[in-house]
């Protein structure tokens, strides 16, 4: 039995294929690539697979990615062209994914395993600096239709166990998500939004849930997120580790010029 227990993060990805992109993007992501690069010394041992709950698929019920030999989707446009011939050949984890869903399925989220999905670019953009090496395994996990907060959170609950398995749980997202108004023009409500969330995590974990499943009434949060769907992944993160404080983990004010932005860690660092 795997007696480290890791801790669970939710992961503001950035924007597209920006870690293959640097010439192009300056120092534009040197804080948030700093921060992923310092995940495998914060969490303290190899994980023998990653979980990452990934903003950028959904179904009518949850969906888990089991190919051994995962391909690529490149699920942005108008980047250069050699963004979409980008490789991330890190394996699947077959055996991983059945146990997902068996647990999903006992806790009444029943879920459906998936053998074509591949990598999209919320997976690859984040794990590339964290285990640049691609010899990690992966499991993908999607988000279910109708963005139900709860729903994320006891899906979170029903995959704690794996924490303590050597599995690493990422939920890959963006606490500021809303295309329309990107830069300047989204600059109030997502720092509105932000330090709602920063307060909000530092709650004891009955507030925390409560203020969460509410979110939708926090200062800015409609104009933040439009769409919940690079929000949900954090109630995954939060789920599995529920009881545990929350850690920033990468925040920038700044972020494209104006927009405040913030990863989490729930749980202690190394094991402990």
């Amino acid at each position: 039995m795997q007696e480290h227990t890791f801790p669970t993060y939710f992961l503001s990805h950035g924007g597209g294929p920006w870690p293959f992109m640097k010439d192009q993007f300056g120092g534009r992501y040197d804080v948030l690539e700093a921060s992923l690069q310092d995940i495998p010394r914060q969490i303290g041992a190899r994980p023998k697979a990653v979980l990452v709950v990934t903003a950028h698929w959904e179904g009518p019920q949850f969906l888990v990615s089991a190919s051994p030999r995962p391909g690529m989707i490149y699920d942005y446009s108008g980047f250069p062209p050699h963004t979409y011939q980008i490789q991330y050949p890190a394996p699947g984890a077959p055996e991983l994914a059945a146990q997902v869903k068996q647990l999903l399925d006992a806790a009444g989220h029943p879920a459906r395993l998936d053998h074509e999905r591949g990598f999209d670019h919320g997976t690859f953009s984040a794990l590339f600096p964290i285990y640049p090496q691609a010899d990690v395994p992966l499991v993908q996990l999607s988000l279910k239709h109708g963005y139900d907060p709860l729903t994320h959170i006891e899906v979170g609950r029903a995959l704690a166990s794996l924490r303590r398995q050597g599995v690493l749980i990422l939920g890959s997202g963006l606490s500021y998500h809303n295309l329309r108004q990107f830069g300047q023009a989204g600059a109030v409500a997502s720092h509105q939004f932000d330090a709602w969330l920063r307060q909000t995590m530092a709650l004891p974990p009955e507030q925390r849930l409560a203020q969460l499943l509410a979110w939708d009434q926090a200062p800015g949060a409609r104009q933040a997120h439009p769409q919940e769907d690079h929000l949900l992944p954090l109630m995954v993160a939060l789920g599995a580790a529920e009881q545990e404080a929350a850690h920033v983990a990468y925040h920038e004010e700044d972020f494209f010029g104006a927009l405040a932005v913030t990863s989490f860690r729930f749980g202690a660092t190394g094991g402990n």
